[in-house]
């Protein structure tokens, strides 16, 4: 059996408890709600995390559908993992539209209390913030998003 050295990123991973390893963030700032923290997710899709945080900073164009925010990013890739139903104050990737993806409530396809994106996406965060504030958003707002 290999003991892992303390600077072997396997050390952190297998011998420092999730909660006290330290999670990257970003932040998400637009002029109608300045700015909230995200907190990076690379469980779920390590690959999509890594690339779109390899990939900030970055800027887009906000687009409305129902409680969701999306706009294209600089990234492409295919699903990973994709989830066809979210959670409150997920930050997605969604692979047709090469798009980040705030989840902030129902979207016009959403079936009860679910929250459905338009197709699967893979999960990269979670907001930190007061997520109702990403209802002031206005379609076509600048949109920046910057590692903390």
């Amino acid at each position: 059996m290999k003991i892992a050295r303390k600077g072997d990123n396997l050390y952190w991973k297998l011998y420092i408890p999730r909660c006290e390893r330290m999670r990257k963030k970003f932040v998400i700032r637009t002029e109608s709600i300045g700015e909230v923290e995200v907190e990076l997710i690379e469980e779920i899709s390590p690959e999509t995390a890594q690339r779109i945080w390899n990939a900030m900073p970055f800027t887009g164009r906000a687009n409305l559908w129902g409680d969701e925010i999306y706009f294209r990013i600089p990234v492409e890739m295919d699903e990973e993992n994709g989830r066809e139903v979210v959670e409150l104050g997920d930050v997605a990737y969604w692979p047709p539209g090469n798009a980040m993806c705030i989840f902030f409530g129902k979207t016009p396809v959403s079936v009860g209390n679910e929250i459905r994106p338009a197709s699967a996406v893979n999960i990269f965060g979670k907001i930190l913030g007061d997520i109702s504030l990403f209802k002031k958003v206005r379609e076509g707002e600048i949109i920046e998003v910057r590692r903390m």
